[in-house]
């Protein structure tokens, strides 16, 4: 086992190097850039990927996004709105945002940094990247862990219960809701409770946006945990309705396949009680679909499940983060973000893999070549 861990943590080495190397790719392709987007900002304009994909009326091609528009110098700048800055000015904005350097020297320099965890400044807010990070994380934490242990908390004890009633009423009666919570996405969830329970046009019980009370420092612990749990309770229940429903069905059929294996009525034929039967055995080899489905639920509950959510309800946290930054072309935090959720997920599979050992001892990965 631990020349198999040893070969999956060293295979993380490439994998991450092949995922900067490909948005970094990107990126350089993308209309638009962080000096542009400054150029705009001291001019007073505002650069869009669409006007900087459609081109002007003087020659542009679609798709291009620079232009050669000459200074009051006589001299030529690659960047659109550029017209009447002297060289020096835009060489200045380039070296601050280290554009200065070719984008090899510039990708192998973000390499290095990377391996050390420096992601440097953030080109939009001026602070370092790590420290944005830090501020930004307690929101995702927040939704992310409550959200799973809430879907995996109902989703376990629902689906082993639809499996063993299977075709029942109660089976029938819990599959429409749950259909219900697998056909809406977690927006429409989340802007149908604002309506319903936020000052909409009916209740008025819950906050419509923050994490706590402006006041929460002040009151006692046993508010502020109260508190907390009053202004996280909508937008949880948002994002839990659409992963509680799709964990349902997959551990459904997962026992249900199970219970109809040779090996059950092998047990159930010594004598066995159906309890022991179902957790003793069949909960073991049914559980492993959900612990293969797990890494890829925790980091997508982090970042891309709650995107729209935080959007939503005014929670500023990783995945608005992400959001943002790509709208301003912030190169250092959407780089460093993308870092940090790719290496969670490599790791989180690799932990996946070992709780597979872990459930069922007959899976050897030793015998691996990877």
């Amino acid at each position: 086992m631990g020349a198999y861990i040893l070969r999956r943590l060293l295979l993380i080495i490439p994998t991450m190097f092949g995922m900067l190397v490909v948005s970094f790719v990107i990126t350089q392709f993308a209309p638009g850039g962080p000096v542009e987007n400054y150029i705009a900002q001291i001019q007073g304009q505002s650069v869009s990927s669409s006007s900087a994909i459609m081109g002007n009326e003087e020659g542009d091609f679609a798709g291009q996004n620079i232009v050669q528009s000459t200074t009051s110098d006589g001299n030529t700048s690659s960047y659109r709105g550029a017209q009447g800055m002297r060289p020096e000015i835009i060489a200045q904005i380039e070296k601050q945002f280290g554009f200065d350097k070719p984008p090899l020297e510039r990708f192998f320099t973000m390499v290095w940094n990377y391996l050390r965890f420096d992601f440097g400044t953030s080109y939009s807010q001026g602070i370092p990247v790590i420290d944005l990070i830090i501020q930004k994380l307690p929101v995702s934490i927040t939704l992310g862990l409550w959200m799973t242990l809430l879907a995996y908390g109902i989703s376990i004890p629902l689906g082993i219960a639809k499996a063993v009633r299977d075709g029942s009423r109660f089976d029938v009666s819990t599959s429409t809701i749950v259909i219900v919570g697998y056909s809406l996405p977690d927006f429409v969830v989340a802007v149908l409770l604002i309506v319903l329970f936020a000052g909409g046009n009916f209740l008025d019980i819950f906050p419509l946006r923050g994490l706590v009370s402006e006041n929460w420092s002040t009151l006692p612990w046993w508010q502020q945990i109260l508190d907390y749990f009053w202004h996280i309770i909508l937008p949880i229940t948002a994002m839990a309705l659409g992963a509680f429903a799709t964990s349902t069905l997959l551990i459904k059929n997962s026992f249900i396949d199970e219970i109809r294996k040779q090996y059950v009525t092998v047990a159930r034929a010594k004598g066995l009680t159906e309890k022991r039967v179902l957790y003793g055995h069949v909960f073991r080899n049914a559980m492993l679909l959900v612990i293969a489905g797990f890494p890829a639920a925790f980091v997508g509950a982090f970042f891309g499940g709650s995107l729209l959510i935080e959007t939503v309800f005014s929670l500023d946290g990783l995945g608005y983060l992400g959001y943002k930054s790509i709208i301003n072309r912030d190169y250092a935090v959407v780089f460093a973000t993308f870092y940090i959720f790719s290496l969670v997920g490599l790791v989180l599979g690799l932990i996946s893999d070992l709780m597979y050992m872990w459930i069922d001892p007959r899976i050897d990965f030793e015998s691996r070549k990877v």
